[in-house]
């Protein structure tokens, strides 16, 4: 069955370039970035884990750690860490999952659960759909999923845009509107009625009957 939003992220046992974790563990009571790429020493997921080395900080402002997979020998991943360093001035600070054995990618519905073998032999073509991003809670649930094609690097200011959405409605139970910023106007979800979003919020504005907007919340 395909994995969906808000069902329980599939736990593991992997190695990685900072040992060996396991996946709920690892995660704590804080947020995860899950994010994984087809093979080492790729040219677009190269410029990608360099860029995610860069903003790594403003993911732990935001109390999420990150975890790379690649369907690749844990053992090569140093190899290509230099080739990064070269290519984007970054090396990942983050750990990296060596998925030799498919087990993650299949876990997580990246690649069929009939696939056989191991990733030797195996081009970035055939594992091309390894390209997701995972965003998990402290419960231990998916709150996003993301998959792009191997020719699209993928935009992690969008992925942190969406990780300060996710977080907002789980404190204040907001929503965020098209092309939102942080900063910008959120709307009162319709859980909150508007007795409820007037104690909340103060004042707020009723765009329509069903859409009501309020400042960001900020406490």
């Amino acid at each position: 069955m395909s994995l969906r939003i808000n069902d329980v992220a599939p736990d593991f046992e992997a190695e990685t370039t900072h040992g060996p974790i396991r996946f709920h563990e690892w995660i704590g009571d804080g947020w995860a970035v899950l994010f994984s790429h087809p093979k080492n020493f790729t040219p677009v997921c190269t410029t990608e884990l360099g860029y995610m080395a860069a903003i790594a900080p403003e993911f732990e402002k935001r109390g999420a750690k990150i975890l790379g997979i690649s369907v690749d020998p844990v053992e090569s991943h140093p190899k290509w860490e230099e080739d990064i360093v070269t290519a984007t001035g970054h090396r990942p600070n983050y750990p990296l999952i060596g998925d030799k054995d498919l087990t993650v990618a299949k876990l997580y519905d990246m690649l069929p659960a009939t696939v056989e073998g191991s990733s030797e032999g195996r081009t970035p073509a055939d594992n091309a759909t390894v390209r997701s991003v995972f965003v998990i809670g402290p419960d231990k649930r998916i709150k996003l999923i993301l998959t792009y094609p191997m020719t699209t690097g993928r935009n992690f200011d969008e992925i942190l845009r969406a990780l300060d959405s996710i977080q907002l409605t789980a404190k204040h139970q907001v929503a965020t509107p098209a092309q939102w910023q942080p900063g910008e106007d959120v709307i009162v979800t319709a859980a909150v009625s508007d007795e409820d979003a007037t104690r909340r919020f103060g004042e707020f504005e009723r765009v329509l009957p069903y859409l009501r907007k309020v400042k960001q919340p900020t406490a």
